[in-house]
């Protein structure tokens, strides 16, 4: 078991330890408001507040990062959990001190600021200056933005409400499976049950799981409300056009991007309308539901794996990434970044957290699916990211834009795919399995992803204008999305009308398109990976070690994909259009 539970002692070896380090926060703060009223004094001023400002940030990244990552291996802990809120509490209390620095940057005169930024002394801190100075319309004064952090901590509420809702409190009973056997259903079996090869199975576990969802829906509404309201009102309180300009700014991306993707899926929308009725077709269903989505189209291939040997398929799929990528991961296993052992209370999803002084941690319930072994391929891409980052970035440049996050995470699960592909190139009925499951990975990355980001720009905007977030809107406008996005093959149970309930990415402020735009990316990277050129795998090393020492949109563009452009989603939807013939060609060599 100790092999696969994370080792959080490597970031502290005691509680002790982690409070002698919260004990530091309100000192290093101080020390940092000590500068206030002095930025434009000289470059080497405005360069040691700098520095003390990132010391302050550091420390309490990894004071954070501990509590959050203790509590989430069981959120029904409250020592653990109470341990995060010490941490947000104080940082809100906190933030008074460090409001200050973005409003005296602006107030430098222009003849000024440009001495500064021109300073050798600030060199390093001039791509950051200049990325403050193009938020300087959304700025606001002292006294303002000192209102907004002591708010912080209390406008976090929504979040933490749907957080423990649904991740501590809702429970869902049991099932039995197609074998007969009484199992529990929760975050962690759900997709089991979702996969199982008994339609009456998936049918029973959809309605059960949805049946307490519709008990809280007007709870679950209020929530998202709440946090939505959040976004629209930051929006217009720093005077940004919307919510979703407001939360594309930070990584300069325009809202242009946005939009185009929900375009350009919904131009290839047809392809997925055929993939589903070759589902239909083969599934046997004249009435294909929600709950078949992800029936498996070969379930006598289906195939387990404990975590050893998962782990090892990872090992072999990542070969492509070259030496220094492969020594490097190696640390994942040998120094227990990893936390797998599912358990009751353990946060649910997965996810690869930590900080710039810590191990880039992984948790997740690793259940011996085939998923699972994606899964811990895909987290260990954002891990590994992390780490390249880290070690080749400064603190000041080490936090990677959340737009690039998904692409390093997408190519490792692409690279999976292609290598299982090629340990069967005879056993077409496994084949297939595998080509329906990269079909389904495009679908849910790119497709379902999309139309989340739809319906996240929807509430926002209904929002916007006044329009109330109720049980029945939300119901109403997800199950018009999701009829659009799927199609008339597919006959709807009403029950999915409720998917929006139970997404905890509708609580992250424009995050889900992140993931379409990066698999996008990543089917391109893979792609040069494979074919073996020493200059492509540079690049794509160059991508992971970039950190935020450059805009996104340039990162990218240096990998070798401009997602300014509408192309890379044309062409991964393309692509899954030959995956889906793919899977057709092996279905009929059976």
């Amino acid at each position: 078991m100790k092999e696969i539970v994370w080792d959080l002692e490597a970031l502290y070896p005691s509680v002790g330890a982690w409070e002698a380090d919260f004990a530091q926060l309100r000192g290093r703060a101080e020390k940092f408001a000590a500068f206030k009223g002095r930025l434009a004094e000289s470059p080497a001023v405005l360069k040691a507040a700098i520095e003390v400002s990132d010391e302050f940030d550091r420390l309490a990244e990894k004071v954070y990062s501990y509590a959050h990552l203790r509590s989430d291996e069981n959120t029904s802990v409250g020592v653990n959990r109470a341990r995060v809120d010490r941490v947000g509490a104080l940082l809100a209390e906190l933030a008074p001190l460090e409001a200050w620095f973005d409003p005296e940057i602006m107030a430098i005169p222009d003849d000024r600021m440009r001495e500064l930024l021109n300073a050798p002394e600030l060199a390093f801190y001039r791509r950051s200056l200049l990325e403050l100075l193009r938020e300087k319309p959304h700025v606001l004064s002292e006294a303002e933005e000192r209102l907004i952090g002591l708010l912080g901590d209390v406008l976090g509420n929504s979040d933490e409400a749907f957080s423990t809702l649904n991740d501590t409190d809702l429970e869902f009973g049991k099932i039995r499976d197609g074998a007969g056997k009484l199992r529990v259903l929760d975050h962690s079996s759900w997709h089991r049950f979702t996969e199982d090869p008994d339609r009456g199975v998936r049918r029973r576990a959809f309605r059960k799981l949805y049946r307490q969802y519709r008990q809280y829906r007007n709870t679950f509404a209020c929530t998202l409300d709440g946090t939505v309201k959040r976004h629209v009102t930051m929006a217009r309180v720093r005077r940004y056009d919307s919510a979703l300009a407001a939360s594309l700014s930070a990584d300069n991306v325009p809202v242009a991007i946005y939009d185009n993707l929900i375009a350009a899926v919904h131009a290839h929308l047809p392809a997925l309308h055929e993939y589903f009725d070759l589902r239909s077709e083969v599934l046997g269903l004249s009435d294909l539901n929600m709950y078949d989505l992800y029936a498996p189209l070969r379930p006598d291939c289906r195939r387990e794996y404990d975590f050893a040997a998962g782990s090892r398929l990872v090992r072999e799929a990542l070969a492509p990434l070259g030496a220094e990528y492969g020594s490097l991961l190696e640390k994942a296993w040998r120094e227990r970044w990893i936390d797998a052992a599912p358990r009751k209370g353990k946060r649910s999803g997965a996810y690869s957290g930590g900080c710039y002084d810590s191990y880039p941690y992984v948790l997740m319930s690793y259940d011996g699916t085939l998923d699972d072994v994606f899964t811990l391929a895909h987290e260990l891409g954002h891990s590994m990211h992390s780490y390249f980052s880290r070690t080749h970035q400064h603190f000041h440049y080490a936090d990677y834009a959340i737009f690039v996050a998904e692409v390093a995470s997408t190519c490792n699960e692409l690279l999976l795919s292609e290598h299982l592909l090629q340990l069967n190139p005879d056993d077409h009925a496994f084949r297939a399995y595998l080509y329906a499951h990269l079909a389904d990975g495009i679908r849910a990355t790119i497709y379902r992803q999309t139309m989340f980001a739809e319906f996240e720009k929807l509430i926002h905007e209904a929002s916007a204008v006044g329009t109330p977030l109720t049980a029945d809107f939300l119901c109403g406008e997800y199950y018009k999305l999701n009829a659009l996005y799927h199609g008339p093959g597919i006959r709807a149970d009403r029950d999915i009308e409720l998917e929006w309930a139970r997404i905890p990415h509708f609580y992250y402020n424009f995050y889900v398109y992140k993931y379409a735009t990066g698999m996008s990316a990543a089917l391109r990277l893979s792609r040069g990976l494979l074919s073996g050129d020493p200059a492509k795998r540079d690049a794509y090393l160059g991508f992971l070690k970039a950190g935020d020492s450059k805009d996104v949109l340039d990162i990218m563009r240096d990998a070798g994909v401009d997602l300014a452009t509408p192309e890379p989603v044309d062409s991964a939807l393309e692509f899954f259009r030959t995956v889906v013939s793919a899977l057709r060609q092996e279905l009929q060599s059976l």
